[in-house]
């Protein structure tokens, strides 16, 4: 009698299964968003270190508890509201507009809100967030609108939003700064705001800007599907039962609310709104429904590097962060464009 020959043994054993690659880059932007808030916590004209940032957030006792409490923890969450409200609607615009260009300062969105809070400041005596919001909405829709029909309404070419845009842009910023220097008052009060600024923040601020920030991220990823079906094209778009007019006024919507709310609350802070979905796209694709959560993360860590930095190299005095953004920014800016010419 003869027996079946039995299977041999295996020798070695299955690899383990490598985390999935979404896993991965959820857990290195989650890391990375949690150092750059620990260092805008501890780092600025006075070092603390990680035990001393920990005290001062949970004993009222103390010594960097007003330190932490009263400066940098609201700063803190002012710049991730902020950069999270900048990169996302960067990342909007960008699919919207199918142009890698195409940018909330760039679109002269940001110069909009701008004119509008100056305008509202210089000629009510309006000042704080609660009194520009409104103001800066406005400014921002506004020029969405006005921008879109300048660049040809329904037959705009993302080359002509974008030099329609900067034409607006241009023209918005000269008028604030005519404004600011014909009335010293107004100049007074909105140095380090025209510049784009943390250095003011207050946990009442990061309050009312909490809620405007969400509707608008909220805005922003329920469009991020048909914004997909958009880049393939207007007339891909309606064969996959994209409504064009919906998904374009909820795109213009939350771009709306997120400009306008962080600019009323920082001032108009340039290139982070550009930069972080250039950043991002080579993580996850240039698809929305992947692209824009992660601009939702990258924009802080971008931003609230730049206020770090800008706190370093200044010490014991600072630069603002949107005089900061504008140096680095633009470098990182003119390295992508380097970059992407030798890939072509």
């Amino acid at each position: 009698m003869t027996t079946a020959p039995s299977a041999p043994a295996a020798t070695t054993a299955d690899p383990p299964s490598s985390p999935a690659p979404g896993l991965t880059r959820a857990l290195t932007a989650a890391v990375l968003l949690a150092a750059v808030l620990v260092l805008s916590l501890a780092l600025g004209a006075r070092a603390l270190s990680p035990q001393a940032v920990w005290q001062g957030l949970t004993d009222p006792a103390a010594p960097a508890y007003d330190v932490v409490h009263g400066l940098r923890l609201p700063r803190t969450l002012l710049g991730l509201l902020a950069g999270a409200a900048l990169g996302t609607a960067g990342g909007v615009l960008r699919a919207l507009t199918r142009n890698p260009l195409a940018d909330p300062g760039l679109l002269g969105i940001n110069a909009g809100a701008s004119a509008a809070v100056v305008t509202a400041s210089a000629v009510l005596g309006l000042g704080g967030f609660a009194g520009a919001v409104w103001f800066a909405f406005a400014g921002a829709a506004g020029v969405a609108v006005l921008v879109y029909a300048v660049g040809g309404g329904r037959a705009a070419t993302p080359a002509r939003l974008v030099l329609s845009g900067t034409a607006v842009n241009a023209a918005l910023y000269s008028y604030v700064s005519a404004v600011e220097l014909l009335d010293s008052d107004a100049l007074d009060r909105m140095r380090f705001w025209t510049v784009g600024s943390l250095a003011s923040a207050s946990l009442g601020t990061v309050a009312a800007l909490a809620p405007f920030v969400a509707l608008g991220l909220l805005l922003a990823l329920l469009r991020a599907r048909p914004l997909g079906a958009l880049a393939l094209g207007e007339d891909t778009a309606r064969a996959l039962g994209s409504r064009l007019t919906a998904t374009r006024a909820g795109a213009v919507a939350s771009v709306t609310l997120l400009c306008g709310a962080a600019t009323a609350a920082c001032g108009p802070i340039v290139f982070v709104g550009l930069l972080t979905p250039h950043l991002v796209e080579r993580f996850t694709g240039p698809d929305p429904r992947r692209l824009l959560p992660y601009c939702a993360v990258a924009g802080p860590c971008l931003l609230l590097a730049a206020d770090v930095l800008g706190r370093l190299v200044a010490r014991p005095g600072e630069l603002q962060v949107g005089v900061v953004t504008a140096v680095v920014g633009g470098l990182l800016l003119l390295n992508l464009l380097r970059v992407r010419r030798g890939d072509a």
